[in-house]
């Protein structure tokens, strides 16, 4: 089996309920060869005690604290510059890991020289319930994902080369950070490669900042207008695409 170091990059915000089954989906991979940075952006009091604890469950863990709160697009990318390995994996705080998820990525990205991949993920609720799915599309350019965020950030692994690029880099949105990059990536010419296999359970939590619909709004329109320099009525535009698009995969 490959045994390339794998950095696995974590951002904690109050996510006390669900960490701890998180890191342990992780520490479970059949690919051994990892390091999990966690960048605490909760600075509190209870943050870091919890991650503190988290910590000495693993040498291979390390636990950064930022000096004020930046968010998760920041947070990452102040992480990148941490990472050893060749490739690097995300994963919310919430979500879960399949056994194999390492393994099988790294087996199919040496295969085929891929750069980016992601992967199918099933929607789970609070209850650790399926709820949804989603395939991961293959043949996603730019224009496609342009309409329709289709790629799930704890199932992205990619290489980190990539980031050798300064402009390659999280958005600094409260949301939709994750689909700044993913465009900037598809827009360069970097192939989007999809493996058709369900290795992560992501989280649908109630009161998680992705649930925001009017937050999602807003930085859906900045996505457009700041990160594409499309003008207001061209991102008006693809924000009313992407919301359709979103209310389409929704009711599937």
């Amino acid at each position: 089996m490959n045994n390339l170091l794998i950095s696995i990059i974590l951002t904690y915000y109050k996510k006390e309920m669900y960490i701890h089954e998180t890191i342990k989906s992780i520490l479970n991979q059949t690919h051994e060869n990892f390091e999990i940075l966690i960048v605490n952006d909760e600075l509190s009091e209870e943050s870091f005690k919890i991650l503190e604890k988290i910590s000495n469950i693993d040498n291979r863990i390390k636990v950064f604290n930022n000096k004020k709160n930046i968010g998760a697009g920041p947070s990452r990318n102040f992480a990148i510059n941490f990472c050893n390995g060749k490739y690097i994996a995300f994963c919310d705080c919430d979500d879960l890991w399949k056994l194999n998820k390492l393994e099988r990525q790294l087996q199919n990205m040496e295969k085929y020289n891929q750069e980016f991949s992601f992967t199918d993920y099933e929607i789970i609720n609070d209850d650790n319930l399926k709820v949804n799915f989603r395939e991961a599309k293959n043949n996603l350019n730019f224009t496609k994902l342009r309409n329709s965020c289709d790629i799930g950030l704890s199932s992205v692994m990619l290489r980190k080369s990539l980031f050798n690029n300064k402009e390659f880099r999280f958005g600094e949105t409260k949301t939709k950070e994750d689909f700044v990059l993913w465009l900037i990536l598809a827009k360069n010419g970097v192939n989007l490669s999809a493996l058709n296999e369900c290795l992560v359970s992501w989280r649908k939590s109630s009161n998680s900042l992705s649930s925001s619909t009017i937050q999602k709004l807003i930085d859906g329109f900045r996505v457009y207008k700041n990160y594409l320099q499309y003008g207001y009525f061209k991102s008006f535009y693809f924000l009313i695409v992407l919301s359709v698009n979103y209310m389409l995969k929704k009711f599937k």
